[in-house]
């Protein structure tokens, strides 16, 4: 009986049982704020949903055990016979990849020539060329002269700018804008290459190699984004090239030549210049390389110093010599700004005239009820008073804190509702740019799509479809990606696979900046970890093929 218990507490059941109560709170919280837009679920029908949530649980425990067990007996088995086109592409990785993932993406680009302005990059372009526009007013400008500010990542801005200018130089303005869709296609499509290529030096079988080749290919959210003028595209390739010098350490174990120092510091230098939550990704997981049995820790170690010098550098010693102003303070308060909301919404009869009077100065209370939309915290926080002080910020924290311990309940709904999609496979909100704006043509701009109307229409439905296809969709369900990366990191660490957890921590960090951020289940924040699946899986198989052959051995 003792051998029993000893071995039903070991660390693998410990750790499916935790990660199936995760996944049963996830599918809980998630039905409820599905149907109930509240916890109501939870608070109404407490024995109900306790019933669910242990018998969800069971139900994850014994599918989750299931899987573990296949993984554990796991057999790498490949392709025995290759058509001409595989053995081709098993020689050639990068090079056959890159072919036919540009191919099969041209219609995309004839389609939607010049490229896809968003309402981000359209305003990005404003910016460059010195015209107002709605995300310079957000904070108090540095210069009135320099209406560039940081909540776009300046060199981001700088680029597209760029394009545009030397399509304004040869007038016209669709071949500077394509110049730069051209060159996000190529980088895109050479870092999805090169994952294949790479899969194929960790022994990453040819089936499975082949199955990213026809995923990067064929499924829409690939050649969508890439003729798509917005940084995350940038930002998930530069990403996907962070998590792979991470394995070469981590899972090769490969020594830091020269070459490879200064990769792995320019992959870095541009995660924190195309994104803004860039450094945040390498600061919480780059100092764990320093844990590995690993014989250039120095050079990591100093990698690390280089790293935190260039972005205080770039952020508070460059910007400003050139009066770039800052995002605003509000784009970090989402979480709080939505908190308030909800609490005025639901006991506005409770706030006192003092209460009322701190708010306003931060938020305009009169219009905040109306204002608060449980899935996105922009209209919020969109009328953030940018003259507000540090005085004016600690009085709302201090009624913030107040109202907290009045009705707890309601920020925890508040967040929940603002990010249960991120979690919850259930809550798909699949969402690609393809309609034409014109806010840059409104300033003189000839941007035009082309006359091939039918076929942009067509391409759009396939891909508005693609996420409700049985088990193919889920390939860019957001939820579900988040539950297969916690899966592969439970699995490692039940057979101590410490280190290799590692790999996975950037991915991690990816999820918390979603949580933190404005809207709820939204794409292009969740994207890095989309883009990245594919190499995460492949990674992940690599070490539990390792595993099984030193088990043979």
């Amino acid at each position: 009986m003792r051998l029993k218990i000893k071995n039903y507490f070991n660390i693998r059941n410990i750790i499916i049982l935790v990660i199936s109560m995760l996944f049963s709170m996830f599918m809980v919280i998630g039905i409820s704020f599905d149907f109930y837009k509240s916890l109501k679920l939870v608070i109404k029908y407490p024995l109900f949903s306790t019933v669910l949530l242990f018998i969800l649980t069971l139900v994850f425990k014994m599918l989750i055990d299931y899987l573990f067990v296949k993984l554990d007996r796991f057999k790498d088995k490949d392709i025995k016979k290759k058509s001409k086109f595989k053995e081709c592409f098993d020689n050639h990785p990068f090079l056959v990849s890159l072919v036919f993932i540009l191919i099969c993406w041209l219609i995309y680009d004839i389609a939607f020539y010049p490229g896809i302005l968003t309402p981000d990059s359209g305003n990005q372009i404003l910016q460059f060329f010195g015209i107002y526009n709605y995300y310079s007013h957000f904070s108090n400008l540095l210069d009135e002269n320099m209406i560039i500010t940081n909540h776009h990542p300046v060199l981001h801005t700088l680029f597209i700018g760029f394009c545009v200018k030397v399509g304004t130089l040869i007038d016209n303005v669709n071949l500077g804008i394509f110049l730069y869709v051209l060159i996000q296609t190529l980088v895109l499509s050479s870092v999805l290459s090169y994952t294949i290529s790479f899969m194929k030096s960790l022994g990453v079988n040819l089936k499975y190699r082949f199955i990213c080749l026809i995923i990067y290919a064929l499924v829409p959210v690939f050649p969508f984004y890439s003729v798509t003028v917005v940084k995350d595209v940038l930002f998930g390739a530069i990403f996907i090239l962070y998590v792979i010098m991470m394995a070469r350490i981590v899972v090769k174990k490969e020594k830091l030549s020269i070459l490879s120092t200064l990769a792995f510091l320019i992959v870095m230098f541009l995660l924190i210049l195309i994104r803004n939550n860039g450094f945040h990704i390498i600061l919480l997981s780059f100092p764990f390389l320093l844990f590995v049995k690993y014989r250039d820790k120095f050079k990591l170690f100093m990698l690390f110093i280089i790293i935190l010098g260039f972005n205080f550098s770039y952020n508070d010693i460059v910007l400003p010599y050139f009066k770039v102003t800052p995002s605003s303070v509000r784009e970090k308060l989402s979480i709080p700004f939505q908190q308030t909301a909800r609490y005025v919404k639901k006991y506005s009869d409770e706030v006192t005239l003092e209460e009322k009077e701190v708010i306003d100065k931060v938020l305009i209370y009169d219009t905040l009820s109306s204002r608060y939309d449980p899935l996105i915290s922009d209209p919020v926080k969109n009328k953030f008073n940018k003259d507000s002080t540090d005085e004016d910020l600690r009085k709302y924290f201090g009624v913030w804190f107040d109202q907290f311990k009045k009705h707890p309940v309601v920020y925890l709904e508040a967040t929940l509702h603002n990010t249960y999609g991120y979690y919850y496979p259930y809550k798909t909100n699949w969402y690609i740019y393809y309609k034409y704006k014109d806010k840059i043509t409104k300033h003189g701009f000839d941007y035009h799509y082309n006359d091939l109307s039918g076929l942009r229409s067509s391409l759009t439905v396939s891909a508005q479809v693609f996420p409700y296809i049985p088990l193919v969709g889920l390939i860019v369900n957001i939820g579900f990606s988040t539950w297969t990366i916690m899966l592969m990191i439970g699995y490692l660490l039940s057979n101590k696979k410490f280190t290799e957890v590692i790999i996975y921590i950037p991915s991690l960090v990816v999820l918390m900046v979603c949580i933190a951020s404005p809207v709820n289940v939204y794409f292009r924040y969740a994207l890095p970890n989309v883009f990245a699946g594919p190499l995460l899986i492949g990674l992940f198989i690599s070490i539990i093929k390792s595993r099984s052959e030193k088990d043979e051995r």
